[in-house]
């Protein structure tokens, strides 16, 4: 299911259901700019009371499936209409950060997969993603932040800008795929590079829908990785 509402009027909106999300236009610095603390504020970036991070039970999921009703038991089920507001809260702290930055870009709000998802779309974004998504991943956090203290929960929000993930999705799948080959034709355990959370995930969701192979991660960050073995 995917949610939307209607573009941006003020503090009041309503979240409605539909089949697609409408989009609003975050647009750079044209004169001077009016800061909101809550919207883009030092408040939340200096807050040291930061909520528990969502992709590393995530992760912990995807690699040991056993364990998926265990987490869903012990986590709290939060409706659409929650979920959206979480998506509207991420935007309005998005916009604002670029609206700071100088940037322009269209914002879509969606909940996706129960999930609250924030996409930006724009011509000249790639330094707000970063060698490695290593930037988008620090966007990510800040705004799960600015989520956190106006609800007093963690989020699960996903950002994406510029249509990153969905790209590294696919070439992590390629990746995936072929430490599996790797494995079945010599038998030997086949460790990956270094990745972050989300990353690990995606190639977890692979190899885990491929019979005869399983996957585990090891070490710390940032050097965690992904290993690919013969299953037990």
């Amino acid at each position: 299911m995917i949610a939307a509402r209607a573009p941006f009027a003020g503090p009041e909106r309503t979240p409605g259901i539909t089949e697609t999300c409408p989009r609003r236009e975050a647009a750079g610095n044209s004169g001077p700019t009016s800061v909101r603390p809550n919207d883009n504020g030092d408040e939340t970036v200096t807050d040291t009371s930061t909520p528990p991070s969502a992709d590393s039970s995530e992760e912990i999921t995807a690699a040991d499936p056993a364990g998926a009703d265990e987490a869903k038991k012990s986590e709290s089920v939060a409706s659409d209409s929650d979920l959206f507001r979480q998506s509207e809260i991420a935007a309005d702290y998005v916009e604002g950060l670029l609206d700071i930055l100088d940037y322009d870009g269209d914002i879509d709000e969606l909940v996706s997969a129960g999930r609250p998802m924030v996409e930006v779309v724009g011509g000249r974004l790639q330094p707000l993603v970063g060698q490695r998504g290593a930037t988008l991943e620090a966007l990510q956090e800040l705004t799960r932040l600015a989520i956190f203290r106006a609800t007093g929960s963690p989020s699960r929000l996903l950002l994406d800008i510029g249509g990153y993930r969905a790209a590294r999705r696919k070439e992590l799948g390629a990746v995936a795929r072929n430490a599996v080959e790797k494995v079945k034709e010599h038998g030997d355990p086949v460790r990956l590079e270094p990745m972050s959370a989300f990353e690990r995930k995606c190639v977890h969701d692979v190899v885990n829908a491929i019979p005869g192979v399983q996957s585990e991660s090891e070490g710390v960050e940032p050097n965690r990785r992904i290993v690919v073995r013969v299953a037990d």
